[in-house]
């Protein structure tokens, strides 16, 4: 099964750089306690890197159609 993952942003977006910025608005957040979930990609994992002190991430199993 293909792995999700639950990303809470936590901390706000007021005071950080520009590509922080946009980093958070590409994975779908912007405000405080906004809980996104995507795919497990390295992609996503580079993004969640680049913000990893504004957000929380949690890994979560996808049911798929047997679930």
């Amino acid at each position: 099964m293909a792995k999700k993952l639950k990303i809470t942003q936590v901390r706000s977006i007021i005071g950080t750089p520009e590509k922080q910025r946009r980093t958070i608005r590409a994975l779908g957040l912007g405000k405080p306690h906004k809980t996104v979930i995507h795919y497990d990609s390295p992609v996503i994992r580079g993004m969640i890197n680049k913000v990893k002190h504004l957000v929380v991430v949690e890994e979560i199993e996808d049911g798929g159609e047997n679930a």
